[in-house]
């Protein structure tokens, strides 16, 4: 997990708005949808050690992901940044997913189409398909 969705996930399981947050560390909004967007700016570390006091969550787990946040079971599910392990219950499911997400992101797009081909072939219809194209997946040569 990046450290923008461990400042999201400690938001939310403040259940704080961005504009909640924000005005408790004492910036703009707009600061806080940045720190949280998965290419956005970090924090300087005086907001860190403010956002783990606002969202009472440990330092070094917002800044390295070290350590252990403890988050009730209602914020877990609620919680896309953790759901990777939470929603998948079946094993050859989640050694998908993670594998899946291990993969840079030029590469999922072949490995989607892979198991496309392989899905189609075992069950005798396209999954996926429209046309040939996977709706809402960009082609890229």
């Amino acid at each position: 997990m990046i450290q923008q969705e461990r400042i999201r996930l400690a938001r939310r399981a403040a259940g704080m708005s961005q504009k909640q947050l924000a005005e408790a560390v004492g910036v703009q909004r707009s600061a806080v949808s940045h720190w949280e967007a998965p290419l956005g700016k970090n924090p300087s570390v005086s907001h860190l050690r403010k956002l783990a006091e606002v969202t009472q969550v440990q330092f070094e787990w917002l800044v390295t992901g070290r350590g252990e946040m403890s988050l009730s079971r209602e914020v877990q599910l609620d919680s896309i940044a953790t759901a990777d392990a939470l929603l998948i219950e079946d094993p050859l499911e989640f050694r998908l997913v993670h594998a899946f997400r291990e993969v840079p992101l030029r590469a999922r797009v072949s490995l989607l189409e892979v198991m496309e081909e392989l899905a189609a072939q075992r069950t005798g219809r396209a999954i996926g398909r429209r046309n040939g194209s996977r709706p809402g997946i960009p082609v890229t040569g």
